[in-house]
């Protein structure tokens, strides 16, 4: 049978408001009725209902968490570290797939329905509009991987993607490279258009060193790889900056297929530091970007922002930096 809230109150001789107090966050109660109720309650193995209590608190403690591209297996550190920092602060995540959307009101609509205190939006490829969105809807939101700006209308929490072009065409000409590329994701992600401005404007100060540009269709395995077959057809660069680590693995599987190898023929340097890059047989010289305390800031900024709804947004980026191992001479 279930325990309700009824049993509890025989159980440690108190009335039924007392025992809600014990499990309502801020609600007054004397110590020695919360060790009454809480041993009363562990005794006979009751919990109190989640849903029961947002009816009282008007809080649902649930975080709409917006994430896009399934296909990139970067997504599943993304989802492990958000969702465990959310529930080890008693919260608890809504996963909402984006992928392929375009209009940000029908996931406006479906929170709202959900009744969710906070939003997360998880992506570097969805516009600045689906965050913009929610605020506007008067939803608490923070845009994970977005980009920055002098003045946010949402707070944004990352890297900063130009800085990370430049690390990028700085690590190539160090090591000598002539003729080099940026392989980039999607034209429209504001990640690829920020990454790809770096990488060039730090090699204009190189005017010896060629270089050129071109996109996959979107930050996946299968992209790069076909991307990087067409690539081969014509003479290739001497190395490649490709925008994202999955990126670079379906460029170095194309590039192996046609008999070349790396960095024998061709060098690659990637951007993550995704679990599949440190791989030996992979191996990927690319960008570590630090994940988990990009997530970490990003569930304080929006919990605090639930708690100060008034609160300005602000901008938090975090460093990058060069991790060499194999594709790289």
């Amino acid at each position: 049978m279930v325990v309700t809230l009824k049993d509890v109150a025989e159980r440690a001789g108190v009335s039924r408001s007392a025992v809600s107090r014990t499990f309502t966050d801020g609600a007054s109660v004397s110590p020695k009725t919360r060790a009454k109720v809480e041993q009363a309650a562990l005794d006979l193995g009751y919990a109190p209902n989640a849903l029961a209590s947002s009816l009282t608190t008007g809080r649902t403690k649930l975080i709409g968490l917006i994430v896009n591209n399934f296909h990139n297996p970067l997504i599943l550190e993304v989802f492990d570290l958000f969702t465990r920092g959310l529930q080890d602060r008693g919260l608890r995540p809504l996963l909402v797939n984006l992928s392929n959307a375009t209009d940000p009101a029908a996931s406006v609509r479906m929170l709202r329905q959900y009744s969710v205190d906070g939003v997360i939006v998880a992506s570097s490829t969805l516009p600045a509009s689906f965050a913009e969105s929610f605020k506007s809807a008067g939803l608490p939101v923070v845009h994970t991987f977005g980009r920055p700006s002098v003045a946010p209308d949402v707070s944004v929490v990352g890297i900063d993607n130009v800085a990370c072009g430049r690390m990028a065409a700085q690590a190539l000409i160090r090591r000598g490279y002539r003729r080099v590329a940026f392989l980039g994701g999607p034209r429209s992600a504001t990640s690829t258009q920020d990454r790809m401005a770096g990488f060039l404007g730090a090699l204009a100060e190189h005017p010896r060193i060629a270089s050129s540009t071109s996109f996959a269709t979107d930050y996946t395995f299968d992209a790069g790889r076909a991307e990087m077959q067409r690539l081969l057809g014509e003479p290739p660069a001497e190395a490649y900056f490709c925008g994202d680590d999955l990126l670079a693995i379906g460029a170095l599987s194309a590039i192996q297929n046609a008999g070349l190898s790396v960095p024998g023929d061709i060098g690659l340097i990637g951007l993550n530091d995704m679990e599949m890059s440190r791989w030996q047989n992979i191996a990927l010289t690319t960008i570590h970007q630090p994940v988990a305390q990009i997530i970490e800031a990003a569930i304080e900024v929006v919990v605090a922002t639930i708690a100060e709804p008034d609160r300005p947004p602000e901008v938090r980026l975090f460093p990058c930096r060069v991790i060499d191992r194999g594709t790289l001479r």
